[in-house]
Formats: C-alpha cells, sequence, structure tokens
C-alpha cells in the first residue's frame, strides 16, 4: 500500500522557544539522501534538493542574525552562504539589517583562504573563529578580512564561542554544517532545532559523510521530538527539536 507523507504533516508550535540567555538559538539545516549521506565519498556536494528546498533554505537564511560552517565545509565547498533573493536582502536593509547575515567559519587552525567566495561575494560580516594555536600569520591575514574571535587552547571551544555571538548581538544562529560541526554541536548539546530535507537519491558509501559524524555516542543517544513532517517536491521535510 502507497502511504503519501502528506498526511502526516504536524501543526508547528506556536508557543515560540525560550530565549537563552547566554547562547543564541541555534538550528541545523540540511540536505541529505535517503540513506542518510550529505555528501559523496570524496566529500562533495551533489544535488540533492530542488527549486523550492533552496528558497526555504534562503528563507532561513535572511531571517537569521548569522550562517555557520565548519572548515571542512569551507574547503570543500567554498559557499558564499549569502541571501540569494533580492527581495530577501532588501528587506533586511530596509530593516537596518546588512543585506547578508553574518557569516561565520569554525577554524581552529586559520586555513580559510584568504580569496574564499565569503569574502568575495555580499556585504555583510565574516568572523573567523580560531583556536590560541593558530599560526599568527595567518590569523593576522585572515583579521584584514574578517573579525577573529579566538576562542579555546588546541580547537574552537564552542561554548565559549556562542556566547561570544550572543555578546555580538547574534540570537538566531543558522548552522549548515559539515558532519564534523553538526556532531560537536549536538554532542554538546548546543542545538535547539535540526531540519532535514531527504531527497529522493542514494548516494552510498562507508566513508561519504553523514548529517553527524564524529566519535559518535556510546552511551544514551540525542533524543529528539518532532516538531513536523511535509512532503515537499520528491522528497520529505523533517523539523526536529533536540531534546
Amino acid at each position: 500500500m502507497r502511504i503519501d507523507i502528506s498526511v502526516f504533516k504536524y501543526k508547528e508550535k506556536s508557543m515560540p522557544c525560550p530565549q537563552n540567555k547566554t547562547k543564541p538559538f541555534v538550528f541545523i539545516n540540511a540536505a541529505m539522501s535517503a540513506d542518510g549521506k550529505i555528501a559523496t565519498i570524496e566529500r562533495k556536494q551533489t544535488r540533492i534538493s530542488g527549486k523550492l528546498d533552496f528558497d526555504r533554505m534562503d528563507e532561513l537564511r535572511a531571517t537569521s542574525d548569522a550562517v555557520m560552517v565548519g572548515i571542512g565545509t569551507m574547503l570543500s565547498d567554498n559557499p558564499s552562504l549569502t541571501v540569494k533573493s533580492q527581495k530577501r536582502r532588501e528587506e533586511r536593509r530596509e530593516k537596518g539589517m546588512d543585506e547578508n547575515p553574518a557569516r561565520i567559519v569554525v577554524d581552529s587552525r586559520a586555513r580559510t583562504p584568504v580569496d574564499a567566495d565569503i569574502f568575495r561575494k555580499g556585504e555583510g560580516k565574516r568572523i573567523i573563529a580560531v583556536s590560541e594555536i593558530a599560526p599568527k600569520e595567518k590569523v593576522r591575514k585572515l583579521s584584514e578580512l574578517a573579525e577573529i574571535i579566538i576562542a579555546g587552547r588546541e580547537s574552537v571551544n564552542l561554548e565559549k564561542l556562542l556566547v561570544e555571538l550572543k555578546a555580538r548581538e547574534i540570537n538566531r544562529l543558522m548552522v549548515e554544517g559539515g558532519a564534523t560541526l553538526n556532531w560537536s554541536l549536538v554532542s554538546r548539546g548546543l542545538v535547539d532545532e535540526i531540519y532535514t530535507f531527504i531527497g529522493n537519491i542514494i548516494i552510498g558509501g562507508g566513508t561519504a559523510p553523514t548529517l553527524v559524524d564524529g566519535e559518535g555516542i556510546a552511551g544514551q543517544a540525542c533524543g529528539l521530538s518532532l516538531i513536523s513532517c511535509e512532503r515537499l517536491e520528491e522528497g520529505v521535510l523533517i523539523k526536529w527539536e533536540v531534546l
């Protein structure tokens, strides 16, 4: 029997999420294949979702104070992380905001290329989060292009970073991966919600990145509560609250 998943659409919560005084509201947004992969074994992006999901992602960016990625995503995909819709950029400017949310890279060793698209495309703030042991010359060069936040000794301390972002009035933070950053945030209890578009393709590969990689949880798993589930084009959009 064929079941139409669209009938299982749950109404979004009407109550606003409680405001955390020390960190932003953090949500992960990602597209993955039917077998849970977000990229190929070469760690290269492949088209998983369609026009409607891209537009949904653009709306999420436009309504966020900042968008954050890990250095792995920056090096493999070189994303600009800009708002694509001219109308949405104009609406942000009309509200007295930069046309793009702040763009943040978690980069413990200051490996972000100085010619990366986040520096070349679009207006707005750029923030590079580094550790204390990041090479000083690389940090100096990046400081000419972005604000530098030093958080953590050998790797970026995400708890400290989020406190620093909150102090900069970043209240709504969108995370666009990759799998290692997603794991680091989830495993530390720093994520409030997760939005996953599951596309109608299978990628396969034992080493292909999934939504969350890292070391994995040996004990109790991270619990989720379903917010909504709906059909979107030829895939499924699922929204979770992290417990």
